[in-house]
């Protein structure tokens, strides 16, 4: 009986000590030392989300008419000047009035699978605010979020209970992963969201994100979002590959309908 409590002693402190679930810090340095020195269009600067440092890659508006500030959140395992989707995007929206800040996500091993990510968006909260929080500093009032994939989640995540400082949103290649861990939810998430959103997404996209259509207009309607629009690019596969033009100009017109002059407070 002894050596039985004895043993179960030890596990529990096992299972006590063991490190929680949290963005593989050594790959988001790997990541950043292989990035930096090779950034063209804009500056890395560095948050702090808590006690965690990550990387950010900042371009200034370009025009004398400054629209606001668009943070940019990557998809799965990838950092903040990703080829596709993200650095096309952080790098011509300066030229449009946009200024950009591409942030480093909370991200995962290469082999992780998609539900590995849920015990991540705990961390996401404090990473947005604090790109926020930069971009006030900058004097940018006008803050939009867009979001690739995985990012789209993430994104989610925090908009569905914090919209105040963010005007507008665009996510690209989102689906709605209602079968899987709540934290990755999108459907319900959308639910909670009352914001301009654009939903864009290609005709030849993942099969989770064109099976879902339907389900994200739903969830959209269910939060009453009146500004929410869904739009399919004809020819686009998942990552907009060839397609990067048509994607900045896009999102770039979308951008001066429903959120260029969604907030006239910015001193840029």
């Amino acid at each position: 009986m002894k050596k039985h409590i004895i043993t179960l002693f030890f596990i529990m402190l096992g299972l006590n000590s063991a490190p929680l679930i949290g963005s593989d810090l050594a790959k988001e340095k790997r990541w950043a030392d292989q990035v930096v020195d090779g950034i063209i269009v804009g500056d890395a600067v560095w948050l702090e989300a808590k006690s965690t440092k990550f990387l950010g890659i900042y371009a200034e508006n370009e025009t004398d008419n400054a629209k606001g500030a668009v943070i940019l959140l990557h998809g799965s395992g990838v950092h903040p000047n990703w080829a596709d989707i993200i650095q096309p995007l952080r790098s011509e929206l300066p030229s449009f009035g946009w200024a950009t800040l591409s942030i480093q996500m909370p991200i995962l091993a290469n082999d992780a699978k998609h539900d590995d990510y849920a015990p991540l968006i705990k961390e996401v909260p404090e990473r947005i605010e604090a790109a926020i929080n930069y971009l006030d500093s900058q004097s940018y009032k006008n803050i939009i979020i867009i979001s690739h994939s995985l990012g789209s989640t993430m994104a989610n995540s925090y908009l569905a209970k914090n919209t105040k400082r963010v005007h507008a949103y665009v996510a690209i290649g989102m689906d709605a992963y209602d079968d899987g861990p709540v934290e990755l939810n999108n459907a319900k998430y959308l639910a909670n969201i009352n914001l301009p959103l654009l939903d864009m997404y290609g005709s030849q996209d993942l099969d989770g994100v064109l099976n879902s259509v339907k389900q994200r207009r739903q969830a959209a309607r269910q939060a009453g979002n009146q500004d929410y629009q869904q739009v399919e690019v004809p020819g686009a596969n998942h990552f907009f590959n060839g397609l990067e033009e048509e994607l900045i100009r896009r999102v770039k017109s979308w951008l001066s309908n429903h959120a260029g002059h969604a907030i006239d407070t910015s001193t840029k």
